[in-house]
């Protein structure tokens, strides 16, 4: 422990006392003071050494437990526990202009297929759960029902594009957190965020046209791009920085590709964000060569500290469209997106009026009463807390269980974060194989239109923390384990445990 005595007794910022505690002795295992499997200081020693009550150590310990840094082992205490370790690399991939394989195709209509199986447990499908706890139905029940009582006509009213203007504007109220300033009659109401991105991909692209992608990427962009008849360039992608400015520069150079789709904050399934360096540098390139960039901000309002910039922000001459929805953060059965759509507008408006024509009035207008009202802002706080719980409780169950060896990117916000692991593996494999016990989970090859990523797959956190989640993750563990030969760290453990006791009985 280190040499500290006590810890400031007024709350920083309102911030509970046994908060900073856990933060601060977080800090002692991050910075490798007390390694993994090392033990704990006891609750009595450490209420000792900062001058704090046993209450505040128990309510601090219990948080280090929910974030999966230290364990309670019966009649012995607690124990530092064994954390991943990060996946820092570039996902490198060649640099082909081709339509997306039928065999990936085919594999994400059947596991996409599976996902919908209410028999199944899902660990990695991005749709957040119907659980009450993380979504404020009841709210959102009660102010329908006000407008229904104030407006019983609205129901028989469309909302021609651009939309509803009282969410527009609520919406370029809340853009202006990431740093864009949009005019209301910039932004296209649409049928949640892939229905932006159809629309942004119609509007600036022809059929045989060659699209940039990040690699690995959202699967479902892959049929997309499959149905309107485009190539496919992937761009190498490191797991930490995102999008590789230099490989798309040279792409850029030899004028290659007519527009680039990306996820620069919180990618899917990453869960990286881009430095914002790269995003100025990215925002100058689309505009010096005049490519549109599809920027899909779906994760954005997820970040666990505070919310970053988008790619938008430094749009001079319109080239970006930014899209995304209110599907992952509030309402995902409302089917509520929006584009913001740059130099792009006047087509994507149209286009919105041929294909799907309105969305729903009533659901648009219940959204811009709960903007109004700052209920959302508290709900994003609750939302993220709960995600970040998650997130840190499904990694420790994966250092436990999954096999030694085994590498995840380390996500600051979402609910989703990429997993590596170690031997010869192929996920595609064990995803069938878990089908079989009724666990759904994606494989690393949906993420790429050539089918890469062979030993990798992801993991979604957006599910209540129950028994049934976490026996599924354990499950994946055991099965991964045995198909690589390589034993996880607590089947480690216990071996080690056993050869002690076995020697200690011969002395």
């Amino acid at each position: 422990m280190p040499n500290k005595t006590h810890i400031d007794q007024q709350n920083t910022n309102n911030k509970p006392l046994y908060l900073k505690l856990s933060e601060k002795l977080s800090e002692v295992i991050n910075s490798g003071t007390l390694p993994a499997g090392s033990k704990f200081p006891s609750i009595r020693r450490t209420a000792t050494t900062y001058a704090v009550s046993t209450n505040t150590v128990i309510a601090a310990y219990r948080l280090l437990e929910d974030q999966g840094l230290i364990e309670a082992r019966p009649q012995s205490g607690f124990y530092v526990r064994h954390q991943l370790p990060r996946l820092q690399q570039t996902l490198s991939t060649k640099a082909a202009s081709a339509p997306p394989t039928q065999t990936v195709l085919q594999l994400i209509e059947t596991t996409f297929a599976t996902q919908q199986n209410p028999n199944f447990t899902n660990i990695s499908l991005a749709c957040p759960t119907h659980d009450s706890e993380f979504y404020p139905s009841e709210k959102l029940g009660k102010i329908m029902s006000q407008i229904l009582r104030r407006q019983h006509n609205i129901i028989c009213e469309y909302a021609l594009p651009p939309g509803s203007l009282n969410l527009r504007r609520q919406i370029a109220r809340r853009m202006l957190d990431v740093g864009a300033v949009i005019d209301v009659n910039e932004i296209t109401i649409t049928h949640g965020c892939l229905d932006a991105l159809h629309l942004a991909l119609l509007a600036t692209t022809k059929a045989g046209d060659c699209v940039a992608l990040e690699s690995p990427t959202y699967f479902y962009l892959i049929p997309l791009l499959a149905a309107l008849d485009l190539n496919v360039i992937e761009i190498p992608t490191n797991a930490e920085t995102g999008l590789s400015i230099d490989a798309l520069e040279i792409l850029l150079q030899k004028r290659q590709i007519q527009a680039i789709v990306c996820m620069p904050n919180l990618h899917n399934p990453l869960g990286c964000s881009m430095p914002l360096k790269s995003k100025q540098r990215l925002a100058e390139l689309v505009t010096q060569y005049q490519i549109p960039l599809i920027e899909d901000g779906l994760y954005c309002e997820l970040q666990f500290e505070k919310t970053l910039p988008a790619v938008k922000a430094f749009d001079r001459d319109g080239w970006i469209i930014f899209c995304s929805s209110f599907t992952k953060t509030l309402a995902p059965d409302f089917r509520i997106g929006w584009i913001c759509s740059g130099r792009y507008n006047q087509q994507i408006q149209q286009l919105k009026k041929h294909l799907s024509m309105t969305e729903s009035k009533l659901l648009c207008e219940t959204l811009a009463q709960f903007l109004v009202t700052g209920g959302y802002d508290y709900h994003l706080r609750r939302l993220r807390k709960h995600y970040k719980e998650n997130m840190a409780q499904v990694q420790s169950l994966i250092a436990k269980h999954f096999p030694v060896g085994t590498r995840t990117t380390k996500p600051k916000g979402g609910f989703v974060f990429w997993v590596e692991l170690p031997g010869d593996i192929d996920t595609v494999k064990l995803h069938l194989a878990m089908l079989k016990e009724n666990i759904c989970l994606t494989p690393g090859a949906l993420y790429s239109p050539n089918s890469n990523y062979s030993n990798a797959l992801r993991i979604s956190c957006c599910y209540p923390f129950n028994e049934k989640y976490r026996s599924a993750i354990e499950l994946v563990g055991r099965k991964a384990c045995e198909i690589t030969g390589i034993a996880s760290t607590e089947e480690q453990t216990k071996h080690v445990q056993y050869r002690v006791d076995i020697s200690s009985k011969k002395l």
